[in-house]
């Protein structure tokens, strides 16, 4: 029996079964794809590198991940929106966007640290985001898997109050020592250039990303005679299976 000729026999129900099943399945493929929400925030005004890498590792994270919205912000010597009341609103508005249960919230922090937290800059406005702060702005997002990545001195303080199986956390440096390359003309400091602009673009997990990026700032702060900065990576581990680069 040809096949012009079975089809025939089935009749034209079969065949509409037949067209509905080949649309629906990709459909729905597309649906079940987990997306990634980014934040990414310049926070300290009086230096362009802070925009200039808020702006490089949103554009890197957009390229490597499927997104389903992006907020960028940063601040300059003028002022801006890239404080603690528009980072609270700015979560806000991307959670809103994501399947709270399914996607991920992906952030990205960078400015001047100090042991108390991040130093915000806007005009004359000056802020310190604290880490139980951030942790409550996180917790009121309602989207349960999250990334967290944080380029500023003693930006490990942070760890402690994010880091869990479903908050991974990365940070520049520990919570003991300063990171580098905050130069104001520079596109990246050591740490954004190392994770976002190298490692994290042709690595195949964020966790490779991470490891190649610790060993090229390490080396570059060895040339340059620095204390070493000791970049951070904790908890995540419910979130590093669904970080699903694009292919």
């Amino acid at each position: 029996m040809t096949s012009g000729s079975w089809i025939s026999r089935l009749g034209a129900p079969f065949v509409a079964l037949i067209l509905i099943v080949g649309l629906v399945s990709p459909v729905r493929a597309i649906e079940d794809a987990r997306k990634v929400g980014v934040v990414s925030f310049g926070l300290f005004g009086d230096q362009g590198v802070f925009r200039a890498e808020a702006t490089g590792a949103a554009q890197v994270v957009a390229a490597r991940f499927e997104t389903a919205s992006i907020d960028l912000q940063y601040n300059s010597k003028k002022g801006g929106h890239a404080t603690i009341e528009g980072l609270a609103s700015s979560l806000q508005i991307v959670a809103s966007r994501l399947n709270p249960e399914k996607d991920v919230l992906f952030l990205i922090l960078t400015s001047h640290g100090s042991p108390d937290g991040l130093a915000i800059k806007a005009g004359r406005l000056t802020q310190t985001l604290t880490p139980s702060r951030l942790a409550d702005m996180l917790a009121k997002t309602g989207v349960r898997h999250k990334v967290v990545v944080i380029s500023a001195c003693f930006s490990g303080v942070f760890i402690p109050r994010l880091a869990n199986p479903d908050v991974l956390v990365i940070t520049a440096a520990d919570a003991h020592h300063s990171s580098f390359g905050c130069q104001d003309k520079a596109k990246w400091t050591y740490f954004g250039d190392a994770f976002f602009n190298v490692a994290l673009r042709q690595a195949t997990s964020v966790r490779s990303a991470f490891l190649d990026a610790s060993l090229l700032v390490r080396r570059r702060e060895r040339r340059e005679h620095f204390e070493p900065s000791n970049p951070q990576m904790a908890g995540g581990e419910n979130v590093l299976p669904l970080l699903v680069e694009r292919p």
